[in-house]
Formats: structure tokens, sequence, C-alpha cells
């Protein structure tokens, strides 16, 4: 029975002091997340722009938090320092908290996603996190291929939010979505043409070294991204 949640949490900084602090929290921020009771894991990512540019978002960094009970994600939320620092340096805060429904694949080795035992049955809301590591070799071809089928999600009216993210820039890419029901997340990824070519592409060019597909059941959203909040009802 795992009682494990994860969080994503995207920071938006407009100031040129805010995103160089954030910048630098890049790497400052890992020794103290080691630190925090009942993180399992955690991946501090930047993220891309519109459209699944693989070109860097500078105003926006993410992290994902893997959790062994919302009881421990709670406690960091409410008192820890490091988050306090990065709620205050941000211009918008965007939290989604999450219960794993399945995960196949590898990130940096491992599955690091267990499914939970939580699930609420009356809750028809996914999201999905598909990450990445490009073939060094295939990067050019990837980028210049796999971009145009992502623009046609701004067409996919089922689609709550999405943000492309990743550890390293044009290697390691990742995206999350929020979808209102699996039948919709499916019936974009499989009856979208340009997608659905994406999807053959991938197959047949065997683009990746690793890769993961998770899909999640998000029951609470807090705070705004662009001035836009989520609404799970």
């Amino acid at each position: 029975m795992s009682k494990q949640v994860t969080s994503i949490t995207f920071f938006r900084f407009t100031t040129l002091r805010s995103k160089i602090w954030a910048f630098f929290m890049m790497q400052f921020a890992r020794a103290p997340l080691r630190k925090v009771r009942g993180l399992e894991r955690f991946f501090l990512m930047g993220t891309g722009k519109k459209g699944f540019n693989p070109n860097p978002d500078w105003s926006t960094y993410a992290l994902l938090q893997i959790w062994n009970s919302q009881e421990e994600a709670d406690y960091y939320f409410s008192s820890h320092p490091l988050y306090s620092s990065y709620v205050r340096n941000s211009e918008e805060v965007l939290r989604v908290m999450m219960r794993n429904i399945k995960a196949h694949g590898a990130w940096n080795g491992v599955n690091p996603f267990q499914k939970s035992s939580q699930l609420d049955p009356e809750n028809p809301y996914i999201a999905a996190i598909t990450r990445a590591t490009i073939k060094t070799r295939l990067q050019l071809k990837f980028w210049r291929a796999v971009p145009y089928a992502q623009r046609f999600l701004d067409t996919a009216t089922a689609l709550k939010f999405t943000k492309g993210i990743g550890e390293v820039p044009f290697r390691n890419m990742a995206t999350f979505s929020i979808w209102e029901s699996e039948e919709a997340m499916r019936q974009f990824a499989y009856s979208d043409k340009h997608h659905k070519k994406a999807i053959v592409q991938t197959r047949s060019l065997n683009w990746y070294s690793e890769e993961l597909f998770s899909r999640f059941q998000p029951y609470q959203v807090y705070g705004t991204y662009l001035g836009q909040s989520i609404e799970l009802s």
C-alpha cells in the first residue's frame, strides 16, 4: 500500500535579479533538498518556451518532488525555508499535487513512481509526465521533427495545462500536462495526425537511450501560472 505523492511546482521569475537567483539555485538548492524529511527524490529542471521549443524559458523553473506521504509534503510546503525563499523571489508559483496511477520506463536508471493506494475513482483528471534522454547523434533530427507535432496541442480543448521541462537542454526533455480525462488524452495522442506521425517516428527511428511515461491523478492545485489557475472540478 503506497502513500507516495508527487508534487510539481513551477516558479515564474520576472526581474533580472530573480532570474539570476533562480539559475544559480539549480545547483545551490540541491544540498538542502537532500536533507528534507520524507523527500524520496527530486528533480530540479528548467523549462522550454511555448510550443515544445527546446530553447530555454529563463523565466520559469520547475521542481518535481516525490514524497513518502502527504503529511511530509505539507510540512515542507508550510515551513521549509528553501521553499519560502523560492516563493519570495517568484512572481508566480503553481503547484500540482498528484498520486501515481501507472508508470513504465526509467528516469536515470530507475522508475521512481509507485502506484498509489489512495486513488479517487470519482476524479477523472489525468496528469502525464513523459521524459526521455535523446541520443546525441539524433538530437538535431529530433528537434527538427518533433516540435511541429507538438504545436497542435493548442487545438486540444481538453488540455488544461502543459509545459516542457528538463534537466539538460536539448538532451533530457520532458513534458508535463493535465487533461480533463484519460480518454481525452488518448484521443489526442492517437487521433491527431501530426502527433500520431511523431509517435511512429519515435518507434521507427529509436530516438531515445532512456524514456519514461507516467500517468497521475492530480488532486490539488495551488497558485497560478501566467495569471491562470487550474480548476479541478
